[in-house]
């Protein structure tokens, strides 16, 4: 399957085609993977994330689907990339990641049907849709500062554009150790009927990005952790976690809270019934 990533080579952006361990530019420069200095591997004018739709997430939040799909937006300031620090604003508590596959678009699409939209997918790749949960009593309707923060959408390593979605093993690891352990085959809403749902009244630009959901157990990190995310197929997404230089200013907007909702949501409860969360 061809893998195509964006690094900076000698100050400037370089598409790249993965060949092994080694990335080979157009011109024919190489780089080595590991020593490589990685960005997103698109140019999304929008990120659309969809709310529930692994099983296993919504059991474990104890939730009904509704009949359809719902989404929130995360803005393109929180892109972020392969080997990028994702940053916890000081004075916050409950930073959590969630694996999951992104699909990017390749051609503009609008008003088309889930049947013929993979011929819009340019290729998958890898996200981890962050989400600073200290906001969630004043942010709950838009999801704007939990899941919009900067640095909360990293994105990569790179994208492979001959990818079967189905029966994918998704899995990601803090420190070396699962914590989340997922299939492909758990969403409720497939690749395709996302992108055509979303085309239905939204164009799609090459390079949007919308996020496929995340599997059971997302749970708050700190700083000097290290989160991977590795799909079947299209490698693994590291990123580290560090805290931001200064805290959230205190004389004006919105404070972090740690509210029931806030730690029912952070730490794997259900969103319908407060307080109902498993051990931890």
């Amino acid at each position: 399957m061809p893998e195509y990533r964006r690094i900076l080579l000698d100050g400037a952006v370089t598409p790249m085609r993965r060949e092994g361990d080694v990335l080979v530019g157009g011109d024919g420069r190489t780089v080595a993977v590991d020593e490589a200095v990685h960005l997103p591997p698109c140019e999304p004018t929008k990120i659309v994330a969809v709310h529930l739709n692994h099983r296993s997430r919504v059991s474990e939040f104890q939730a009904r689907l509704p009949a359809a799909p719902t989404y929130f937006h995360k803005p393109t300031s929180s892109l972020n990339a392969h080997g990028g620090a994702v940053v916890r604003p000081a004075g916050c508590s409950y930073l959590n990641y969630e694996g999951e596959v992104a699909i990017v678009i390749g051609r503009t699409a609008r008003g088309i049907t889930p049947a013929e939209a993979g011929a819009y997918i340019a290729g998958y790749t890898i996200g981890n849709d962050f989400g600073l949960h200290d906001f969630r009593d004043t942010d709950a309707g838009s999801m704007l500062r939990v899941k919009g923060s900067d640095t909360l959408c990293p994105l990569g390593p790179g994208l492979v554009d001959d990818w079967d979605f189905r029966g994918r093993r998704i899995r990601t690891y803090v420190n070396g150790v699962v914590a989340q352990d997922g299939s492909t085959d758990e969403m409720t809403w497939d690749m395709h009927y996302l992108v055509a749902d979303i085309a239905r009244t939204i164009t799609l630009n090459p390079g949007d990005v919308l996020l496929s959901g995340t599997p059971a157990n997302s749970r708050p990190v700190e700083p000097g952790d290290v989160v991977q995310v590795e799909v079947e197929g299209l490698g693994t997404l590291t990123n580290h976690v560090v805290e931001g230089p200064t805290p959230i200013p205190q004389e004006y907007g919105a404070q972090p809270t740690a509210s029931e909702q806030v730690l029912s949501t952070a730490l794997g409860g259900d969103w319908e019934h407060r307080g109902i969360r498993p051990p931890h």
